[in-house]
C-alpha cells in the first residue's frame, strides 16, 4: 500500500511538474558519468562491459540509500521519497506536449517542427516532408513510451511486489529498480549506436530490460486506441525494425492509427497506407496519453495487491 502511495506522489508530480530543469535533473546527472567512457578505447567492448555492470547499479544503490534514509525518519517521507524518485525515472507530460509540438507545427511551420523534433527523435529532419514529420513524432511517442515510462514503472511494481518475499524494504528497493533500469535506457541513448562499440553492452542490456516493458506499452496502446487487433496486424512489419523492441509500441500506433509511419531508409511500418494527417497524428500522441495513465493505473493496483 505504502508503495502505491508512491505511484500516485509520481503520477501527480507528472501531471503538475512534468520535468525538473535539466541541470536539476539527476538523469541529467547520470549522464556526466557515462559521458567519459564515449570515446576511443583499447578494449571497447570490456570497458563497456564494466561500465554498463557498474554504473546503473551505483544509479540504483544511491536512490535506494536515499529512499531507506528518508523512511527511517518516517513512513510518510519514505512514501514521498520514493515517489519523486519514481517521477525522476519517468517521462509522459514532456513527452506529449513535444510530440503534439511537432504535429501542429508540422504544416504550418515546417522549420519549427524539424528543431522540435531534435528533443524527440535522433533523425535529421533537414529533408522531412510534414508527413514523415508527423510520423517522426507519432513513432517517438509510441516508442518513448516504453523507454520513458512503462519500463520504470513496471521496475518499480516488481520490486515493490518482490522485495518483501525476500525480506527487503519495499519502497528502497522499488524506488532501487526503477533507477537502475532508467539508467540502463540512459546509458544506451548515449552509448547504444554501431559505430560506438564501447556501447555494445549497454545496448544489449537494454535489449533485454525492454523486451516485457516494449510489449505491454504495445498492448497498453492497442486498448487506449480502441484496436486490439493492431497487436497482431503490427507482427507483419517487425522484422523491419532493426530493434527488436520498439517496433512493437511503433507498430500496433501505425495498424490501429490506419496509417504509414516511415523512418526514411530504415523502416516502413503499414506501407500500403498513407502518413499520417495532423488530426490522425494528434490522435496517435492522444493514445500515447491515455496508454501512459494506464501504466499509472497498472502500477498502482500492482502494488496494491
Amino acid at each position: 500500500m505504502l508503495s502505491t502511495g508512491a505511484v500516485v506522489v509520481a503520477a501527480a508530480l507528472e501531471a503538475a511538474v512534468g520535468e525538473p530543469p535539466t541541470r536539476f535533473h539527476p538523469v541529467a546527472w547520470f549522464g556526466s558519468l557515462v559521458a567519459p567512457l564515449d570515446r576511443e578505447w583499447a578494449r571497447p567492448l570490456a570497458v563497456g562491459a564494466v561500465g554498463a555492470a557498474t554504473l546503473p547499479v551505483l544509479a540504483a544503490g544511491v536512490v535506494a540509500a536515499f529512499v531507506a534514509a528518508a523512511a527511517s525518519v518516517s513512513t510518510l517521507l519514505g512514501v514521498l521519497a520514493a515517489g519523486v524518485a519514481l517521477f525522476l525515472t519517468t517521462s509522459l507530460r514532456r513527452l506529449l506536449e513535444a510530440a503534439q509540438s511537432v504535429v501542429a507545427d508540422s504544416e504550418s511551420d515546417a522549420a519549427a517542427a524539424r528543431d522540435g523534433l531534435l528533443a524527440l527523435a535522433g533523425r535529421d529532419a533537414s529533408a522531412l516532408s510534414p508527413g514523415l514529420l508527423r510520423s517522426a513524432a507519432v513513432e517517438s511517442a509510441a516508442e518513448n513510451l516504453a523507454d520513458g515510462l512503462v519500463a520504470s514503472l513496471g521496475a518499480f511494481a516488481l520490486g515493490a511486489v518482490f522485495a518483501p518475499l525476500v525480506g527487503l524494504p519495499a519502497l528502497p528497493v522499488a524506488a532501487g529498480a526503477a533507477a537502475w533500469v532508467k539508467a540502463v535506457n540512459t546509458m544506451d541513448s548515449m552509448l547504444g549506436y554501431r559505430t560506438k562499440r564501447v556501447g555494445t553492452p549497454a545496448a544489449r542490456l537494454d535489449d533485454a530490460v525492454m523486451w516485457i516493458p516494449a510489449r505491454v506499452s504495445a498492448a497498453l496502446l492497442a486498448v487506449a486506441l480502441a484496436a486490439p487487433g493492431s497487436l497482431t496486424e503490427a507482427r507483419r512489419w517487425l522484422g523491419a525494425v532493426p530493434s527488436p523492441n520498439s517496433g512493437w509500441p511503433m507498430g500496433v500506433a501505425a495498424a490501429a492509427l490506419g496509417v504509414r509511419l516511415e523512418k526514411p531508409s530504415v523502416y516502413v511500418l503499414n506501407p500500403d497506407a498513407s502518413l499520417p494527417d495532423v488530426e490522425t497524428a494528434q490522435r496517435g500522441v492522444r493514445g500515447v496519453g491515455v496508454a501512459g495513465l494506464l501504466a499509472y493505473a497498472l502500477a498502482g493496483v500492482a502494488t496494491w495487491f
